[in-house]
């Protein structure tokens, strides 16, 4: 089998034979030796009266070198991505069993920058280009002692890699917007991972989706990636062509939790035949050992002996006689197990390489506030040119304008129509942004997800820039909006209540906002946030002060809770400060009792989302 060598010995080999790549150089990359061995993994699963435990891995062993390509194959359901993800950190080690180290070390937290990690569906922001979505990465990962310009330049250097120059100011795309092809959607994922120079680069069925021709160059450009600049790359692959097949060094074939193969992936064939199974048929070798972890044997010639197990492996996975079926028992060839045992053969500069011992970001918490409020403006930039929201809300300021023309409140009938107008404005403007905050973290939760497990900013960053991105457009509407009303319908014209009824629509605005956040940190779904975000707004709304004066005391806490009810108090105190004393039942003070709940909320909601977004696990 390959013998272990470390990225240096790798990429000087490579030169003395003349297949030194211009576009992968050897960079200065600690190597890592990855080996794991008898990893199991259950998972725990609950029914409506009891719970049982199902085995996902059982019995795992194997190993990847610096240089090398390992694929993790076999049908849907084998365990291919949960032992991915088992071997990037991505799931917790309290549910495992056996051991994987990294350089004879078990996984930290602390690795997570020498990881890469490359998911099956492509998590990337649809509105943003090829360029600006390597370039924030570059910007938010990248060490702090690099300048901005020489992180921008290590951004153009992956896309030169990865052959997406020509398509560097391209739209990403997605389901209802118009990008990049698929395989150019694929380079820039891997672009994302690799801009960091990790040291293992894992990846969850990259050619998924893509033609052949697209899939074949992709898994070139890795095999390129892996022995060029020494990093160990490990891919799940669920049906490869030939030329495919022929393109990885090592190969994990598994087949319903269980290893069935490890070693060369050109000897797998060598081995089944030595135990009697060959294919009948000239087929293409990834399907013919598919069809052995199927027990598919229509096109397979098994020895007689082993026909009734194999054929009972098509209803269970043990003969009768209650022993596993040669074809599902682990082979480890005899040099892998021999890897498996000795320790990793580091030369000494690799061995003085040492990790840090807390999380080093790659940059302060003010440059990740800048570079994710910077990105999140450009990621949404398309909604500030909508015309739909304008419109909605121009429309909505006309109608309320042609209904409530030239209010006068002279007369106990106008009074009362105007605090009327002053309810709906309480109520539209705490509607609307509940359900638009709402989107904001279940729509980003994949995103989330994948960069806070890459460590690439601090949650608090993210929030905040996520929280605050959406602004400018959240104070232009509703400065429109009472432009066009608050003239029309006759209210105080005077600039000092005039600017006092846009800040206490603001106040709403974030308050409503906040709820908003918070629904959708804690339910991230939203079918469910949006169901009860409809409840709590109708409560708010009947409980703000016009449809019911005198609410019964057991249920009277919740008008306290209602922005509505304190907006609509503070805009009647706004606008009819020394005109009277009481209207509607409310008593025409300086509102600070108001100011002072809504500020409450505007915090208040804003830290349950927090607390809930930390709360969130992470995973794949």
């Amino acid at each position: 089998m390959m013998n272990q060598r470390n990225c240096s010995t790798v990429a000087a080999e490579d030169i003395e034979a003349g297949n030194k790549n211009p576009k992968f150089q050897a960079e200065t990359t600690l190597p890592i030796f990855l080996k794991f061995k008898e990893v199991t993994y259950k998972v725990l699963i609950k029914k409506l009266t009891s719970s049982e435990e199902k085995e996902i891995l059982s019995g795992i062993s194997g190993s990847v070198n610096p240089g090398e390509v390992l694929a993790l194959m076999g049908p849907s359901g084998s365990g291919k991505t949960t032992l991915l993800s088992l071997l990037g950190g991505r799931i917790s080690q309290s549910s495992t069993g056996g051991s994987v180290t990294y350089n004879d070390k078990p996984y930290s937290k602390f690795l997570k920058s020498k990881i890469g990690f490359v998911t099956q569906d492509d998590v990337l922001f649809p509105h943003l280009t090829v360029k600006e979505t390597l370039t924030y990465a570059a910007r938010l990962c990248l060490p702090k002692t690099l300048t901005r310009e020489q992180k921008e330049q290590r951004a153009f250097d992956v896309m030169q890699e990865l052959n997406l120059e020509r398509c560097q100011d391209t739209m990403i795309g997605g389901a209802f917007v118009r990008g990049v092809s698929g395989g150019e959607r694929k380079r820039v994922s891997i672009g994302n991972e690799i801009i960091t120079n990790p040291s293992l680069l894992f990846l969850d069925e990259p050619t998924s989706g893509l033609d052949s021709t697209t899939a074949l160059r992709t898994i070139q450009m890795l095999h390129d990636i892996a022995r060029f600049a020494g990093k160990t790359v490990i891919t799940t692959i669920h049906q490869p062509s030939s030329r495919l097949f022929h393109g990885f060094d090592k190969l994990i074939l598994l087949g319903r939790g269980n290893l069935l193969y490890f070693g060369k992936s050109s000897e797998a064939l060598e081995y089944f035949s030595s135990i009697g199974c060959s294919p009948l048929i000239a087929m293409n070798p990834a399907e013919f050992l598919l069809d052995l972890a199927n027990s598919n044997i229509n096109d397979i010639s098994v020895p007689s002996e082993l026909e009734d197990r194999v054929q009972l492996g098509n209803s269970g996975r043990e003969s009768q006689n209650g022993k596993p079926s040669p074809i599902h028992e682990t082979r480890v060839a005899e040099q892998e197990k021999r890897e498996l045992l000795d320790p990793v053969p580091l030369d000494e500069e690799a061995k003085g390489i040492v990790l840090p011992l807390k999380p080093q970001w790659g940059a302060s918490w003010w440059e990740q506030y800048c570079i994710l409020f910077s990105r999140g403006l450009k990621e949404r930039r398309h909604e500030y040119f909508n015309w739909l929201p304008v419109a909605q809300v121009l429309s909505m300021a006309v109608i309320l304008g042609l209904l409530w023309w030239r209010s006068d409140i002279r007369t106990p009938r106008g009074l009362e129509d105007q605090a009327g107008l002053l309810f709906f404005i309480a109520v539209f403007w705490g509607f609307f942004p509940v359900f638009t905050a709402i989107f904001a973290f279940p729509q980003e939760r994949a995103m989330l997800n994948k960069e806070r497990a890459a460590g690439m900013y601090r949650l608090s960053a993210y929030f905040m820039a996520r929280t605050t991105s959406d602004l400018p457009l959240d104070f232009i509407l509703p400065t429109l909006f009472l432009v066009v009303v608050y003239f029309m319908t006759g209210l105080r014209v005077s600039p000092y209540p005039f600017f006092l009824s846009i800040l206490t629509v603001f106040l709403c605005i974030l308050a409503a906002q906040g709820l908003g956040l918070a629904i959708g940190a804690i339910l991230m779904d939203i079918k469910k946030a949006t169901t009860l975000a409809s409840v709590t707004v109708m409560t708010f709304m009947l409980a703000g002060g016009l449809f019911v004066t005198k609410v019964p005391v057991f249920i009277s806490w919740i008008r306290y809770i209602s922005f509505n009810y304190h907006t609509y108090k503070l805009l009647l105190k706004v606008q009819y400060q020394g005109f009277a004393p009481f209207v509607n039942g409310v008593r025409i003070d300086n509102g600070l009792t108001e100011v002072v709940a809504l500020v409450v909320m505007i915090f208040g909601f804003r830290l349950l989302a927090y607390l809930s977004l930390r709360q969130m696990k992470i995973g794949t």
